[in-house]
């Protein structure tokens, strides 16, 4: 008997909401993708990327709002887990949705950031640009796995 390796929706979701860096792709003109990692929230089965306005992530999104979304963790191949979402991204716009993710995002990331004032001021004239918040809104293609179902029939 063949055992699955697929998370519930549920499951999926939790794996998402508690990764730290996801991967985030979308699309070139010529739709060759590009990868990157991101931080991110999850917010209602949605996610939420933010960044500065002049990134070229972001310009690909206002062109093509087509992304997907990968985490994953494990060290191990039988310790594997991992979701992939594919969706399409839009931007955020001000309102009270934007101000919940902003606080969300600065509660998740707050202790991992380093101070402008300890940045190159190169580096920190990059992070005092505006930013933009985007919202990914997954279509029904959720892909998920667990690796340790082989070995512990739900769930080690």
């Amino acid at each position: 008997m063949a055992r699955s390796v697929r998370l519930s929706n549920e499951e999926a979701w939790a794996v998402l909401e508690r990764a730290h860096t996801g991967m985030l792709t979308s699309l070139r003109r010529d739709g060759s993708p590009v990868t990157l990692p991101v931080w991110f929230i999850t917010l209602d089965r949605r996610i939420y990327v933010a960044g500065q306005a002049h990134t070229k992530k972001f310009a690909r999104i206002r062109r093509d709002p087509r992304v997907s979304f990968v985490v994953e963790c494990g060290t191990y191949w039988a310790e594997l887990v991992g979701v992939h979402v594919s969706g399409r991204a839009a931007l955020l716009d001000d309102g009270e949705q934007l101000d919940r993710v902003m606080a969300a995002l600065h509660t998740k990331y707050e202790r991992f950031r380093t101070p402008l004032s300890r940045m190159p001021s190169t580096a920190s004239a990059h992070y005092e640009t505006q930013t933009v918040t985007i919202e990914i809104v997954p279509d029904d293609r959720i892909l998920s796995w667990d690796n340790a179902r082989l070995f512990f029939p739900g769930g080690p």
